[in-house]
């Protein structure tokens, strides 16, 4: 039977405003359209997992409104056990962004109920950590509740997953030997590690200074390029599929939830990583968040096609 998955994050709508340019400071302009989709890493992550056959649970919060219910439900659609998030007195989580005729964005996220994702809340749901095997987080809820995740799983004998995304200035140091793999892209990268370089070179020594920090495994996703997994001082190279990418948006949350997937199917760690690749490959070519998440069967058919 496939392990369990515990999936602690954020929970947004994401609003999506369509406009031929950006508005300049103090003008109006007419949009072209305005959309409602249900995001947050968390919930992307979740329902990547849930989509792909993951035997997946999500904690988090949302407010006691209809966006709340929304992604709830959207959730419960991808067959995921939402039953655990909460329902707290603030507004659920939006993010505005829009989007200009290049497809260039911008975004203003307001965390409404996912600061109620906090470290009480958790501790509350003691008895999902102790019921799953893998436990994958990211950073849009507070800090303080990501470090408590990531202790009380060690402490239970959890897999960790960590997706540093969005990157914070740092990691607590007392944590990184805790972390089984490190997600970060190319960007959140340099951020942890202070530098600049996003070759490949740079890419690898970075990954390299934080397992010498004690985070067991590095996975670094690199869009097109695939992605490195770094061990020690040991690199590996897994090329992406190629494909006409049309919207990157969750291309990161999908590959951490069918990589979850994978490790709690028995895979080890590469086959785990062609799978997550895999998945993400279908997502990029198409719009939205949640909805261009794959199914199981889209990505076995890839799997099935002559090499």
């Amino acid at each position: 039977m496939d392990k369990k998955i515990l999936i602690a994050g954020s929970l947004n709508m994401d609003i999506v405003i369509n406009m031929s340019r950006m508005p300049v400071i103090g003008e109006t302009v007419f949009g072209d359209g305005l959309a409602y989709i249900p995001g947050g890493k968390g919930a992307n992550q979740a329902c990547a997992a849930g989509r792909l056959g993951g035997h997946t649970l999500m904690l988090g919060c949302v407010g006691q409104d209809d966006f709340g219910s929304t992604l709830k439900q959207s959730l419960a659609d991808c067959g995921v056990d939402s039953e655990k998030i909460r329902r707290t007195a603030g507004p659920t989580g939006t993010a505005s962004i829009y989007v200009n005729s290049s497809g260039d964005n911008s975004i203003v996220v307001i965390p409404g109920a996912n600061h109620d994702c906090d470290v009480d809340y958790l501790k509350e749901m003691d008895e999902a950590f102790r019921q799953c095997t893998y436990v994958l987080l990211q950073m849009e809820i507070p800090m303080e509740a990501v470090c408590y995740a990531i202790r009380r799983a060690k402490e239970l004998g959890k897999v960790v997953i960590l997706n540093p995304a969005p990157a914070p200035d740092f990691l607590p140091e007392e944590i990184l030997p805790m972390i089984d793999y490190l997600t970060p892209n190319e960007t959140e990268l340099m951020k942890l590690t202070n530098q600049s370089g996003e070759d490949m070179d740079s890419i690898r020594e970075g990954a390299c200074r934080l397992c010498g920090l004690g985070i067991k495994n590095v996975i670094v996703t690199m869009g097109k390029q695939g992605s490195m997994l770094v061990s020690g001082n040991e690199a590996a190279m897994f090329p992406a599929r190629k494909v006409v990418s049309v919207d990157t948006t969750a291309a990161g949350d999908c590959f951490n939830g069918a990589f979850v997937v994978a490790l709690s199917e028995g895979k080890p760690v590469d086959e785990a990583i062609r799978f997550a690749n895999l998945a993400s490959s279908v997502a990029v070519t198409r719009d939205g968040a949640q909805k261009s998440l794959p199914s199981r069967e889209e990505v076995e058919q890839i799997l099935a096609e002559p090499t």
